[in-house]
């Protein structure tokens, strides 16, 4: 968890900042995953943080694991989410 959240701030890709009146934020959630070798020995792991929207839409997702692929993606909005939990900043 720590990881994920040093890279997005690495990379700048977020400001914490109020939502603005009527806008209700995307909610969050960590994901997480076991790296096991061959033998199934755990060699990591691993925690993502994934917008709660998927499900809501039905849409389907395909995953990556790639770190700061989020870096790639043109938005044409502000989008808004909720702080993860864990690690919220008052």
């Amino acid at each position: 968890m720590r990881s994920e959240m040093d890279s997005m701030s690495e990379n700048q890709v977020w400001t914490l900042v109020e939502p603005p009146k009527g806008i209700k934020p995307i909610g969050c959630k960590w994901l997480f995953k076991k790296k096991t070798d061959m033998d199934g020995n755990v060699q990591a792991y691993k925690g993502r943080l994934v917008a709660k929207v998927v499900a809501f839409h039905d849409y389907e997702i395909w995953q990556m694991d790639v770190k700061t692929t989020f870096l790639n993606g043109k938005l044409e909005e502000d989008v808004y989410m909720t702080q993860p939990e864990g690690f919220v900043t008052p």
